[in-house]
């Protein structure tokens, strides 16, 4: 992976941001290995996640996949989501958002390993 100006970090990983417009926002999310992001859900936007690199175990609502390359999903707003990266090799989602808002005021958080309440 290249190192790009636009990048994020966060305890789980890292994002960079491939386009950001008022229809969509596209992301690369890097998740280390051992790592999850929040459970969380959004009210304003839906996610389409394919995993390019690694494996995850995607978390939707009350049941659990395992992801691999070129695997794919929906996430509905108000969904409680999850990636979680299981393989010994980081894993990478390729995230197009949709919806009225791509604000990260629209995250609600019910569960994170790194003590970050709902923002």
């Amino acid at each position: 992976m290249t190192e790009q100006a636009n990048r994020t970090d966060r305890p789980w990983g890292a994002f960079f941001i491939l386009e950001d417009s008022n229809q969509a926002k596209v992301k690369r999310l890097v998740v280390n290995p051992g790592q999850r992001l929040s459970l969380q859900s959004h009210r304003h936007r839906d996610e389409h996640w394919i995993v390019v690199r690694g494996i995850a175990n995607v978390t939707l609502d009350d049941r659990s996949v395992e992801m691999g390359y070129g695997d794919y999903v929906f996430v509905k707003r108000g969904t409680r989501h999850r990636i979680a990266c299981v393989s010994e090799e980081p894993v990478e989602i390729i995230e197009v958002q949709v919806g009225d808002s791509f604000a990260e005021e629209d995250i609600t958080r019910y569960s994170d390993d790194y003590g970050r309440g709902s923002e």
